[in-house]
């Protein structure tokens, strides 16, 4: 295919707005990556910039030799599948009727659903709640509250529009009842959707603080991204700097921040390259109908 002048101007100009999208991007995590590799000397000079000046492995000798920031990962790790589990579980309960045209409040269910998308009581409100409801302090609260997105499940919903009625019909024909269904021609075609919701779930769960940081006075359950705050915030915060246990020199507290940070950071990006076939094709396919 022989393309024109302004085609390949085109490509070129795209090919540069990607390069520049990927350094964006990268360069910020190179930056934290040298830091949390180089000298105290050589950060308290701030002569890091991409590369690692004087090679240090302390601050990751540090991280993952204290108990705290181990737990901290894996009890996230652990709060982000159960979250995933419970958030697709809802999802996918909460989707599926609503293409069933013949669902009696078909049309007041999905009204009042889009309007919680909208509109919210506000966090003292949600607070008074929980409490009343004795979820303070206890794990299920950084479960249940963020365990459903309407965005995501109405892109599940219009997921499931798209695959034919055809396929149900037959399906009811041959005896199959809603559940059999689901389980047997709604679920196995909608991987692609299942895979990027997932993905997204977990992202926001791992990368979630604020529940913590306003409902969990618990230390032994605080999530990584909380324990992050908190270093970032140590800096100009005694209390916090003594209660998490930080070295008060300057350099080898920005060593710190910066181990812990790709500590935090690394686990999920590993995460991509195994729902990556998925994630284009899901992200889209929910979001057309024939």
């Amino acid at each position: 295919m022989v393309k024109s002048k302004r085609t390949k101007a085109g490509d070129l100009v795209i090919v540069l707005v990607c390069i520049l999208l990927i350094m964006v991007c990268l360069l910020p995590m190179l930056n934290v990556l040298a830091r949390s590799l180089s000298s105290t000397e050589a950060i308290i000079r701030n002569e890091v910039l991409l590369w690692p000046k004087g090679l240090n492995i302390e601050a990751y000798r540090f991280v993952l030799t204290d108990s705290k920031y181990t737990w901290s990962l894996a009890w996230t790790a652990i709060l982000t599948v159960i979250c995933v589990f419970v958030s697709m579980t809802m999802t996918i309960l909460c989707a599926y009727p609503l293409i069933y045209r013949d669902l009696k409040g078909r049309r007041f269910f999905n009204t009042m659903i889009l309007f919680t998308m909208y509109f919210s009581a506000g966090t003292i409100p949600h607070y008074l709640l929980y409490k009343d409801l004795g979820l303070l302090n206890h794990p299920l609260v950084l479960i249940i509250p963020n365990s459903l997105s309407v965005f995501y499940m109405i892109i599940m919903r219009t997921f499931f529009y798209s695959i034919p009625d055809s396929l149900r019909e037959s399906a009811e024909i041959d005896g199959a009842g809603p559940v059999r269904i689901l389980f047997s021609i709604y679920l196995p075609l909608s991987k692609p959707v299942l895979a990027t919701l997932s993905l997204f779930y977990a992202v926001g769960r791992w990368n979630g603080f604020s529940d913590a940081l306003m409902y969990m006075n618990n230390r032994h359950y605080h999530p990584i991204q909380l324990l992050l705050y908190n270093i970032l915030n140590a800096v100009t915060s005694i209390e916090i700097q003594t209660q998490e246990g930080f070295a008060s020199a300057p350099g080898l507290s920005d060593t710190i921040q910066a181990a812990t940070v790709m500590f935090a950071t690394v686990p999920i990006l590993l995460v991509y390259p195994w729902l990556q076939k998925y994630f284009i094709s899901g992200a889209t396919l929910g979001a057309l109908k024939d």
